[in-house]
């Protein structure tokens, strides 16, 4: 369980650290200076690919788990799960126009910037509220085998932050490793 709690923190350290690169690039697209928008791009394509695919879902094991230890915490969990969904679909929206300014395509400024600046502040506020309301929570009211159940989601190591990097984040992991 311990173990499941540090990674739960230390996963939200590194999407904060990625949302904070992100929103670097913000910063210089509403500059009106070009931003690295591969860099941004492959932001996005990671948050999409690893935290939405594999975090979020052991964290709707946990709330699932943490109704049945502590029904009052429904409306935070409700809450929470519909987050999931709504940086989902912000983070697909946002991906897509990326792929599209990548491609070579002409999108308003206004429309990218929005969307980015959408997916970041939902993202970060989740990820605050979780690290203020749910871990400990979950650290004090969770089982072992709510804890097997989390694991058992999925095994697949994190392809950014693990130590065998996949080729498409060498690129970004070396950017993360210059801005520290």
């Amino acid at each position: 369980m311990t173990d499941l709690v540090s990674t739960w923190y230390a996963e939200h350290a590194n999407f904060a650290r990625l949302l904070d690169l992100l929103e670097g690039q913000v910063a210089v697209f509403r500059a009106g200076e070009q931003p690295n928008y591969d860099l941004m791009l492959d932001i996005v394509y990671y948050l999409r690919h690893y935290p939405d695919v594999v975090h979020h879902p052991q964290e709707d094991i946990v709330f699932a788990r943490l109704l049945e230890r502590d029904p009052e915490m429904k409306p935070l969990v409700d809450r929470l799960g519909q987050e999931h969904r709504v940086i989902g679909a912000a983070g697909a929206q946002l991906l897509k126009l990326l792929d599209e300014v990548v491609a070579g395509a002409l999108e308003p400024r206004s429309i990218v910037e929005a969307a980015a600046a959408t997916y970041i502040a939902y993202y970060r506020q989740h990820l605050a509220a979780e690290d203020k309301e749910v871990v400990f929570r979950a650290a004090q009211l969770l089982r072992s085998e709510d804890w097997a159940a989390v694991a058992a989601v999925s095994t697949k190591p994190d392809p950014l932050f693990a130590e065998d990097i996949e080729a498409r984040f060498r690129k970004l992991r070396r950017h993360i490793a210059l801005e520290a």
